[in-house]
């Protein structure tokens, strides 16, 4: 039964007096809520991390979860080539193929373009023709067009299908896309189920550890996954709101593996051989994935499918960008259009291969541990350690790690414009004559502008 208003109290009195009361309850609220977060913010993240009401999933059809199983043995142990945002072009895939990668993912494609027809978005659903075992990674919120992306994927050759839900950029969070998708993990669930449920292949997702450090809901998101049909789940060691200034945390990435018996793939920090065996030895995740360690190492799934360290010359690593320089006039002609749609992404692999420097575990195992992020691995074009001088540097190994970004576009162009392997070399060596005192010297003068940016190049899907 309604209460009935006191006589001589009005209705307006009565919703200033609830106006008031609700202000007075916002205003505790407030004052509790701040005092717990000042008090306990562990608290706070376990609080979050508590299981909420059961999401309802819809249960897989047997001939997916068969597809399922299936990926899921392809996946495991392997070191994994990740969904790079720009990188992962048809032909960086197939240099990397070619020296041993087993898996591959596809560069992020937004699933609304796929199914308008969008002629740059449906271009990433090709695969090379020596990919063993290639993922299509789409950007959604809608279930219907997951499902169609999958089925466009499917028609493509693609053996799976990844949600991206760890993209940090703003133009995938704007839209409510990638590492947005963790602000609601039960949304997620039934968008992952959707999909799972009528896709014609396994889908798998990519995730962060959460929004930010104060809002880490990893253990919940794989578990709503894991209920959802997903097939594997690649964990990024990372928050959203870090980005790739601050180093991944594998001990978390690897109690999430323990906690839950969905495959679960590792990522962030994998940077040479020592790092991918450690993470796939310890970690206990199924397999582990790399992405800007791919980008400096292309060879990198080579060593470690031989065991060995491989530490290439300069004269060997203009030979490998010569092969990509291949790959790119084959896929995209080698005429004038070609070399403008090639020049979009060559000079931009720069950006990663001048970052290489021979790190053998001899020298760098031990600082692996202490310094995991790139951005904090070296200051200098030589590396110290292994009795490296700048001036005794051959003057084309100073070149090929020189990151100055005014020379990633003569770097290129002498690559594209060169016959053979030798030629190139003796082009290279001609501009580090003619330029390279001149870039390394814009280089010194905003050291501390390029450190602080050069993770920030890089936005893995």
């Amino acid at each position: 039964m309604l209460a009935r208003p006191q006589p001589g109290i009005t209705s307006g009195m009565l919703r200033q007096s609830s106006r008031v009361a609700l202000r007075n309850r916002r205003a505790l609220h407030c004052a509790a809520s701040a005092e717990t977060e000042m008090a306990a913010p562990d608290a706070e993240r376990q609080q979050q991390q508590q299981p909420r009401a059961p999401v309802e999933m819809l249960p897989l059809p047997a001939e997916q979860l068969a597809r399922n199983a299936a990926l899921a043995e392809r996946l495991k142990g392997q070191l994994i080539l990740a969904p790079l945002t720009r990188g992962n072009h048809l032909p960086f895939r197939r240099l990397c193929a070619g020296f041993g990668a087993q898996v591959t993912y596809g560069e992020m494609a937004f699933a609304r373009q796929l199914v308008k027809g969008s002629r740059k978005e449906l271009a990433m659903l090709r695969r090379a023709d020596n990919e063993q075992c290639y993922i299509v990674q789409i950007a959604t919120n809608v279930i219907d067009e997951g499902v169609r992306a999958a089925r466009l994927a499917a028609e493509a050759g693609a053996d799976g299908i990844d949600l991206n839900c760890g993209c940090p950029i703003y133009e995938a969070t704007r839209r409510g896309l990638g590492a947005a998708l963790l602000r609601k993990p039960a949304k997620l669930a039934r968008l992952v189920n959707g999909i799972a449920v009528q896709s014609p292949l396994p889908l798998t997702v990519k995730v962060r550890l959460g929004e930010s450090a104060s809002k880490i809901n990893v253990e919940e998101v794989v578990g709503l996954l894991e209920s959802a049909g997903a097939a594997a789940v690649t964990v990024h060691g990372r928050t959203m709101e870090q980005r790739y200034k601050k180093p991944a945390d594998w001990g978390l990435v690897g109690n999430v593996a323990a906690a839950h018996g969905v495959p679960l793939v590792g990522n962030g920090d994998v940077l040479t051989l020592y790092e991918a065996r450690r993470r796939l030895d310890t970690s206990g995740c199924h397999a582990a994935m790399v992405g800007r360690g791919a980008l400096i190492k292309p060879w990198l799934f080579q060593e470690l499918k031989e065991g060995r360290e491989l530490l290439p010359t300069a004269a060997e690593r203009v030979a490998i960008y010569r092969q990509l320089v291949a790959y790119l006039k084959e896929h995209f002609r080698d005429d004038e259009r070609g070399r403008r749609a090639s020049f979009y992404f060559l000079p931009w692999h720069f950006n990663f291969f001048s970052r290489y420097r021979p790190m053998p575990e001899s020298a760098y195992g031990a600082a692996s541990l202490e310094r995991p992020l790139l951005s904090t691995r070296w200051d200098s074009v030589a590396c110290e350690e292994l009795g490296e001088t700048v001036e005794g540097l051959d003057p084309l190994e100073r070149l090929l790690r020189c990151e100055n970004e005014e020379a990633f576009g003569p770097l290129a162009e002498a690559l594209w414009e060169a016959g053979s392997d030798a030629d190139a070399e003796a082009a290279l060596r001609r501009l580090a004559a003619e330029h390279l005192a001149e870039w390394e010297a814009q280089l010194r003068a905003s050291a501390g502008d390029r450190r602080d940016g050069r993770d920030e190049r890089q936005a893995e899907g």
